[in-house]
């Protein structure tokens, strides 16, 4: 998998689509996005009565000369805002070749998206165990695609014999959030596909605790969401690193597609309950499309519209 060509993409998708930003109202420090209160930048928000201490500088003279009352000319706040990106890197994330490449590309553009906003980024990977705290990641580090030695190794071994046979895993996904140091006010960005047996209601809570915003956006293959599974199947369990033959007849095929059609029906649940943006992307065809198919849509990706 070339990185360097993926992230080249990236970047240039991050010109056309981004987070979300510009529809919030942030704190963080001076920067170029909308904050929630008022400041010194160029645009003219509204007026208010002065107050001793005020700036002088900002006094509404000519209404000082039409009523002879202090009024003052506020501006609106401009901030840098915030970003906590979350990755998980465990190994349903590179299924097969095409998941791989989607995963990659959700990773760069998310970072080249909160760099060109002129966000403050933080970045995190998280473990494959319950016990295994997240890993912050320099984004210099990232930008130079310094990725743990984990990521991506089930496609440096053999292809799953199930292709998309993997079970969910334990219930790491919440107890790995939980133990992220999110900050206060952040835009929070989780990159999964949520193959966790983790509740999605608190796994969504941790994302929009202490008035931080969500995001998630859940890579997925077509060989996951809809297998063509039949007769005695070998799959290969690429969370647990086990590896078991099953008998699928028709009747396991459709409980096995209806259990992971409400697994993500709870996702979007709890998600919406919680005021968290969630997304799914499909890996077929072009990124930019696959965006448009429920990120764009939901306002979890901002889009400039065609010319």
């Amino acid at each position: 998998m070339n990185l360097g060509e993926i992230h080249a993409r990236m970047k240039a998708a991050a010109a056309v689509a981004r987070l979300p930003l510009r529809s919030g109202r942030w704190t963080g420090t001076a920067g170029t996005v909308l904050g929630r209160g008022t400041g010194s930048s160029v645009d003219f928000q509204d007026h208010r009565q002065y107050v001793p201490g005020d700036d002088p500088r900002h006094m509404n003279w000519q209404a000082y000369a039409r009523t002879g009352h202090y009024t003052m000319k506020l501006y609106r706040e401009e901030v840098t805002p915030r970003i906590d990106l979350v990755y998980d890197l465990s190994g349903s994330m590179f299924l097969d070749a095409a998941k791989e490449a989607r995963v990659w590309e959700l990773c760069y553009f998310c970072l080249e998206s909160g760099l060109r906003i002129g966000g403050h980024l933080r970045l995190f990977v998280l473990g494959r165990e319950q016990a295994e705290p997240p890993r912050e990641l320099p984004v210099q580090q990232a930008l130079a695609h310094g990725w743990p030695a984990t990521a991506g190794r089930l496609r440096d071994g053999a292809e799953p014999a199930g292709r998309g046979g993997a079970t969910a895993a334990a219930a790491v996904l919440a107890d790995q959030l939980d133990r992220v140091p999110f900050r206060a006010g952040a835009l929070r960005v989780l990159v999964s596909d949520l193959l966790d047996e983790s509740p999605p209601g608190r796994a969504a809570s941790a994302l929009a605790a202490a008035r931080g915003r969500g995001l998630v956006l859940a890579p997925f293959s077509r060989a996951e969401s809809d297998p063509d599974w039949s007769g005695t199947i070998e799959f290969d369990d690429v969370e647990r690193l086990t590896r078991r033959r099953q008998r699928v007849e028709p009747d396991l095929l459709d409980r096995y597609r209806q259990a992971y059609r409400r697994h993500f029906a709870v996702w979007r649940e709890e998600s919406a309950r919680r005021g968290v943006g969630f997304a799914r992307v499909a890996d077929a065809g072009d990124f930019l499309a696959a965006l448009r198919g429920e990120a764009v849509p939901a306002g979890v990706i901002d889009m400039e519209a065609a010319g």
